[in-house]
């Protein structure tokens, strides 16, 4: 769809919603209302209403309500609501594409293709509401039997990013409703109408009022509400790691099941035997994606020092090739980011390594479009201790080292407090399993920067939190187990 003057020119003009969804009903908010602003052009995209603390919590009580209901349906009846919400979601694919384009800033076909990644997992967690299965073990004893039950934990809560607004709000909801949980979403606030979006289609679904609740407003606010309320059983939250130790202490008072998805700095390394024009394409997928701001988005490259001039030259050059623009524009490759705070943050990395000596071999400065687009950068002679290295960039920013021998790739690599995503390159295969056991990361990606599907766990170690999304230990969380004994037979 071309570029238009009216922003939020849908096929389905219902999807656009301005409300929470709460208990089946769209709601007047009752706390100041926020604005939503396009990334790409500054402009207003428009407004939603909030809610009180007070009104969180009245959220949570009907989900709360609702659990009995959504409880006792067969894992059948659940399934059949939750595929089609999946359906709904490639039959609205366009609509719900733009609307995520205009209010994150990602090219539209990124955002289209999130969409069908995000309804992936509607689509798997579906089939698995019908697989949570029991067990019956061997009593130790006779005239007993021992069983255990898989039920649902209870009402789930979730916080999701705005970086992926509508794949992660999926991963998240859709386990916790094929477990039978209802659940509470709060989404960022720069990424409220995907949301909204997701909750109409809920509802056109089946999904029973309760189940599926949208709350919009102020964030401390809504995650305090979560961490006290006593019906919230399991919170699940993707963002940084500083909100998530806070989240974490909070929902320790109740004792809350958590699941965190946190922040990462991942390391691709490229060995001497690697399949060079694979990893260099490889590194681009795996870093500019969504303009760099993506968890597992590649944040240090580690070239074997004999590769190491050609790698950068051949990398530089490509980088330097990749159009930044509006992402309606088909040929967009990299969108504007998120906020000002963003380019802000990255303009001061930047500062502060070349002051340290790097190197900088394209980009390096705020687009001369202004507003809030980014050069692609390449980076190399970084100090190992400067921050551009060793914190997370969430921008359009590259850093290279060489290295010497595999040990030090792997010493080079671990570095780090976080511990979510890793990539390598080589075509030997003992290093292929030497190198991914030796990398103390949660998903490793050897020869390839595909690392996500909703078949295969998504998660990190150490400071990127723990827990697993997607895969058929994604519902695990929202799952408790019951032992039964029976005597007397």
């Amino acid at each position: 769809m071309p570029l238009s003057n009216d922003p939020f020119v849908l096929q389905d003009s219902r999807l656009l919603r301005h409300q929470p969804f709460v208990n089946g009903q769209w709601i007047d908010g009752d706390a100041p209302a926020l604005a939503v602003d396009n990334p790409a052009t500054g402009a207003c995209l428009g407004e939603v209403e909030t809610l009180s603390a007070a009104s969180v919590n009245a959220a949570i009580d009907a989900a709360r309500d609702a659990l009995p209901g959504w409880k006792a349906m067969t894992a059948r009846e659940r399934s059949v609501r939750m595929e089609r919400w999946h359906d709904l979601m490639l039959e609205h694919a366009d609509d719900l594409a733009r609307i995520m384009t205009l209010e994150q800033g990602k090219p539209l076909a990124e955002a289209r293709g999130e969409i069908l990644y995000g309804a992936s997992f509607a689509k798997w967690f579906a089939e698995e509401s019908r697989r949570a299965y029991g067990e019956i073990i061997p009593p130790p004893a006779r005239g007993r039997r021992l069983l255990v039950l898989r039920e649902p934990i209870g009402v789930c809560a979730a916080i999701t990013p705005w970086n992926f607004p509508c794949a992660m709000i999926v991963r998240k909801t859709a386990p916790a409703l094929a477990a039978g949980c209802p659940i509470i979403l709060k989404p960022a606030e720069s990424t409220p109408f995907s949301a909204l979006a997701l909750a109409e289609l809920a509802q056109r679904a089946g999904i029973p009022p309760g189940v599926f609740n949208v709350v919009l407003g102020n964030p401390p606010d809504i995650g305090k509400a979560f961490a006290a309320h006593p019906a919230v059983r399991k919170l699940s939250f993707t963002g940084s790691t500083r909100t998530g130790r806070v989240l974490l202490a909070q929902a320790a008072e109740q004792i809350q099941k958590v699941t965190l998805e946190l922040g990462g700095n991942a390391p691709f390394i490229v060995f001497e035997d690697a399949d060079f024009d694979a990893a260099i394409d490889g590194a681009i997928a795996a870093k500019f994606r969504n303009a760099g701001q993506v968890c597992v988005a590649v944040n240090r490259i580690l070239v074997h020092e004999t590769l190491f001039g050609r790698f950068t030259e051949c990398l530089a050059a490509r980088v330097a090739a990749l159009k930044v623009g509006n992402g309606l524009d088909p040929d967009t490759d990299i969108g504007p980011l998120i906020n000002a705070a963003a380019i802000e943050r990255i303009t001061a990395l930047l500062a502060e390594a070349k002051a340290d000596g790097a190197k900088i071999h394209t980009g390096g400065q705020p687009h001369k479009l202004g507003g809030l687009y980014f050069e692609p950068t390449v980076i190399t002679q970084i100090n190992p201790c400067a921050r551009l290295w060793r914190e997370e960039i969430f921008g359009p920013v590259i850093t290279l080292i060489p290295f010497r021998d595999e040990a030090e790739a792997l010493r080079l690599a671990n570095d780090t407090e976080y511990g979510l995503a890793s990539y390598f390159y080589s075509r030997d295969l003992g290093r292929l399993f030497r190198v991914a056991e030796g990398l103390h990361f949660g998903m490793v990606g050897a020869n390839t920067p595909a690392i996500s599907s909703e078949c295969a766990p998504f998660g990190g170690i150490k400071a990127s939190g723990f827990g697993r999304e997607g895969s058929s230990h994604g519902i695990d969380d929202y799952l408790e187990f019951k032992t039964v004994w029976i005597g007397g037979i």
